[in-house]
């Protein structure tokens, strides 16, 4: 059982992508991701069988996947580049990410749900790492206007090889809360000065995270990182056979851009 007010959760559903330009280009697949809290980060690693923070096992988490890559603590990295950046935080920070499935693990998208001390979500960082090595983070304000966390912000960091860098996203994310059957999902809409080129989508339902639902989740998506990785790589030689070309640019160190304050929520993307 899941100890009451838990704040983490598992969250299990669909991954959308739909390419316009320069090929229509489309595919989805289902995954399921882990809403941690890192303050409960320890107990969870503790408690869970079929969640751990080993070297191998069924479904770990390694800090060192995120972030810097340093020994600081997770929550105190994100609690300096808030600082930096002048936004209000001190709350919950909750860390929405795939785990590594038999120690392997790739994310395209982990995302940081960082809250003020009085609760209110202030600010989502979004850390992007591609299949060089490289790992850039987005840290975007949040408004407090009622509906869906709708923010943009010009493209920094170099992910697919088949995308230029003239780009920019626009993001339109449900946040969880922890309430038990919430819906939670991201968006992601890249641009260029002709419009829409790329939208991808995550889109979930939120279970308790206990073994059984662990459990369970990795049997209805057996090796879902390598799955993943597979999946780009393939879907790679498919645009390639399309006749897109390569771009060039690797950035493998960790910069953080820092984004303007949300749009307003009635903006559409």
């Amino acid at each position: 059982m899941t100890p009451a007010g838990t704040r983490s959760g598992l969250y299990a559903g669909t991954v959308f992508h739909r390419r316009t330009r320069p090929r229509v280009h489309a595919l989805q697949y289902r995954v399921f991701m882990l809403l941690l809290d890192l303050d409960e980060w320890d107990g969870l690693m503790k408690r869970l069988r079929w969640l751990g923070a080993g070297k191998f096992g069924l479904m770990t988490l390694r800090a060192s996947d995120f972030g810097d890559r340093s020994d600081t603590p997770l929550k105190t990295q994100i609690a300096t580049r808030l600082a930096e950046a002048g936004i209000e935080g001190g709350g919950p920070v909750q860390l929405l990410t795939m785990p590594r499935i038999l120690g392997y693990g790739f994310n395209p998208l982990s995302v940081f749900f960082c809250h003020a001390a009085d609760g209110r979500l202030s600010a989502i960082l979004y850390e992007v790492s591609n299949t060089f090595g490289g790992r850039h983070a987005y840290l975007m304000p949040v408004d407090q206007t009622p509906g869906p966390v709708r923010q943009s912000v010009d493209k920094a960091f170099h992910v697919s090889p088949f995308m230029d860098m003239d780009l920019a996203y626009r993001f339109a994310v449900t946040p969880p809360t922890g309430a038990s059957g919430e819906v939670a999902s991201v968006a992601i809409t890249v641009e260029d000065a002709q419009g829409p080129v790329l939208f991808t989508a995550f889109h979930a339902h939120r279970s308790e995270i206990t073994d059984r639902n662990l459990l369970a989740a990795w049997i209805t998506h057996p090796l879902l990182t390598l799955k993943v990785i597979a999946g780009i790589h393939w879907e790679a030689v498919r645009l390639l056979l399309k006749g897109l070309r390569l771009r060039g640019g690797v950035t493998p160190a960790y910069p953080v851009t820092v984004g303007a304050v949300s749009e307003p929520r009635g903006h559409h993307a």
